[in-house]
Order: structure tokens, then sequence, then C-alpha cells
């Protein structure tokens, strides 16, 4: 379980992470450095996470024309990274050119980082999704023909909301990858995220990784935080 659960790192500062994992240190796997924190300490950030034997998962989303994409995957291959992504709605060809780029990158003998594709952001709800990116139908519709694309380039899996696992892995089969934001721990409070569920509800849907930051980093006690999901996730099991 420990280590199918990401911890997003959502700081500004290599300080504010180092005081994160000084109080989650050895609790912890799996770790998530999203945009603000890459663009602010560069390459740096991870080679730090992953001197302290933590697994990486590199949230830039890249979208872009497929060249530019493929470039780079191939460089972000060369920090070691575990996990990237790019945006599924740059098509086809732009995943399949950032997989090869990433392929590329990755140094001879070492195993490729997963290469996964954001769906819909689960900040997004069915009326911005129609409204102000005129996309018409059900998010789950769109998020659905999302991983089918992503499937067709390539790509291990992709980022969705748990609720709409089931109908991805119907879609694309059980092997294909999912990764889950919008986990809220009962109680929490749900930020800006719309579609979201429980770390327990998650696993139950099939979530292959969870992705939980403020409920564990902005908690009084990260720790305490942590193992409460765990052990509520361990107990929903049995």
């Amino acid at each position: 379980m420990r280590e199918r659960m990401i911890v997003a790192l959502d700081f500004a500062t290599m300080d504010e992470v180092k005081r994160c994992l000084g109080q989650l240190d050895g609790l912890i796997r799996y770790v998530k450095v999203g945009m603000e924190l890459a663009y602010a300490e560069g390459p740096a950030i991870v080679h730090f996470l992953k001197e302290r034997g933590l697994k990486v998962f590199l949230d830039l989303k890249v979208h872009d024309i497929p060249n530019t994409a493929k470039g780079a995957m191939r460089s972000l291959a060369r920090h070691g990274v575990d996990m990237v992504n790019v945006h599924a709605a740059g098509g086809v060809a732009m995943m399949a050119a950032a997989r090869e780029g990433l392929e590329q990158g990755t140094t001879a003998g070492a195993a490729r980082p997963l290469l996964i594709a954001v769906t819909m952001l689960t900040s997004t709800g069915k009326e911005t999704m129609n409204r102000e990116l005129a996309l018409p139908g059900e998010v789950e519709d769109v998020v659905v023909h999302y991983a089918k694309m992503t499937q067709q380039a390539g790509l291990d899996g992709v980022v969705a909301s748990p609720l709409e696992v089931p109908m991805i892995k119907q879609a694309a089969g059980q092997s294909f990858i999912t990764v889950t934001p919008g986990i809220r721990p009962l109680g929490a409070d749900k930020g800006d995220q719309t579609r979201i569920t429980t770390p327990e509800q998650a696993f139950k849907l099939g979530s292959d990784y969870l992705v939980i930051g403020r409920a564990i980093t902005e908690a009084t006690d990260p720790a305490r935080a942590w193992e409460k999901i765990v052990t509520d996730v361990e107990a929903a099991r049995i």
C-alpha cells in the first residue's frame, strides 16, 4: 500500500520539502513533484529525493508539438525519475513521440520511467468541460476516450478521478495503470477538487496509485495523518 500512495510535495522551496520529509522520515516511499517546485528548484529537487531513496513522479504535464514533447521526455528521463506525464489532449502522435523520447533518454539497462497521460483534471466538472473547453457530453465519456487514445499511443496509463477508474479498466484492461488524484480522507477539505473520493474508496474502485497532498502535508501532524490513512486503507481491505 505504501508503494502505491504518492505524497504530493506541493511546495515552493527545498526548505519546505526538507521540513515535510523530516516529519515523514521513513514512512513514505513515493512522492510527486509538481510544476511549482520543479520550476523553483530544477533537477536538483529530483536528485535530492532520489538520494533519499524515494521514488519520484515528476508531474509536469507536457503538452506541445510532438517533436518538442519528444525532446522534453528525452531530457527528463536522464534525471532518473520513476514516472512522468503528458496531457492526452495533445493527441496520439504527441503521446507516441513522448514515449519515444523517454525510451531514448533512459540509461541503457535501466527501466524506462512510467509514462501516463492526464485525461481531465479532477478540478474540472461537466459544466466547465462543456461550456469553457467546448467538449460536449459527460466527463466520464471524454475520460474514457482519452484513455483509449493513450493506450493507442503505447503509454502505460492515465491520470483520472477514482470515480472513472472502473470505466477505464473496462475499456483499456486491468493492466492499464490508473493514477488518481482528488483523494480526500473523510472530513478533509476538498479544496479546488470536484471529482473526489476517500483513499479506501479509490482502492476499491481499482486505482493503482493514489496521489495525496494537502490532507497530509498541511496536517498539524503529517506523520499521524499518513499513518491514519494507511491504517484505514488496510482495514478496508480485510
